[in-house]
């Protein structure tokens, strides 16, 4: 079969993930950043003032976003991860669409907005939120350093983020309506790297880079990357900070009742005669 030109590379190993989640769960998941996650998108779903009847959260991990919204959403259905990143959602369908923390490992983010958008009824809502941004950057740079002193170069480790301007383009690629995006940047202090990589382990978070070093790290490299960790991004007190940022991401399939934006050249009023008055005044 020849290669299709159009298909999104592939970046994540989606199978390895869904290991990684279960081996989470079984450790103990360390759930504090989809607690937030969750606490927020409540809030944020609360200052709707609109009732929905058909309502899907996709590929969240764990209970926390169902247990969060059954008071709101009791029929709230779940979407199973998929490796393929297929939604089995029947066009024009739900009114509400949601996903908290799940976004970021997505091989093809138009394609699955894509998706949600042909599910969405007239005037249904996508809120979501997704790992993005500065995260982890200090643990890449530490890495990047270690690797190069002891490994002669870098390897892969921790993903490549989305940017919030990138996610906004997205949103109106995929034919969404009104796309909103901000950032909540939550900075976290550990006693040392290894705590970081622990609650990593814990969160199902670990490397699934499809490019990943298939070999261990040696342990002096995990020394050094700790080593210039401490010394680049401690506190006084020497404990480290580690950076999460969660971009939120809304947008609602178009309709006709959606105030629309203005022709060019279509406004009643010029900027000049304002001005004059103003100054007027």
């Amino acid at each position: 079969m020849a290669p299709n030109p159009t298909r999104a590379p592939l970046l994540f190993d989606r199978a390895l993930l869904a290991r990684r989640l279960e081996r989470a769960a079984a450790l103990g998941p360390e759930a504090f950043l989809l607690d937030r996650v969750v606490e927020d998108m409540t809030d944020r779903l609360a200052a709707v003032m609109r009732d929905f009847t058909a309502a899907a959260d996709i590929w969240t991990p764990g209970e926390g976003l169902q247990l969060g919204l059954r008071q709101r959403l009791p029929s709230l259905s779940r979407i199973a991860a998929d490796s393929q990143e297929v939604l089995p959602l029947e066009p024009a369908s739900l009114d509400l669409v949601l996903s908290a923390l799940a976004f970021q490992f997505v091989n093809d983010l138009p394609g699955v907005l894509a998706q949600i958008r042909r599910a969405l009824k007239p005037d249904g809502l996508l809120l979501a939120a997704m790992i993005g941004g500065d995260t982890l950057t200090e643990l890449r740079q530490s890495f990047a350093a270690a690797e190069a002193e002891y490994e002669g170069g870098a390897s892969p480790r921790v993903a490549p983020f989305a940017d919030l301007r990138d996610i906004g383009g997205l949103l109106q690629r995929a034919g969404l309506a009104l796309p909103v995006t901000d950032v909540d940047r939550i900075v976290v202090r550990y006693d040392n790297a290894f705590a970081l990589m622990q609650d990593l382990r814990r969160m199902g978070a670990t490397n699934i880079l499809i490019e990943r070093r298939r070999t261990p790290t040696r342990r002096t490299t995990l020394l050094k990357m700790a080593q210039i960790y401490a010394e680049r991004f401690a506190d006084p007190d020497g404990r480290i900070r580690a950076t999460f940022d969660v971009i939120w991401l809304s947008a609602w399939a178009p309709h006709e009742s959606q105030p629309k934006p203005l022709r060019p050249g279509s406004a009643k009023a010029s900027l000049e005669e304002a001005v004059k008055k103003g100054t007027k005044g």
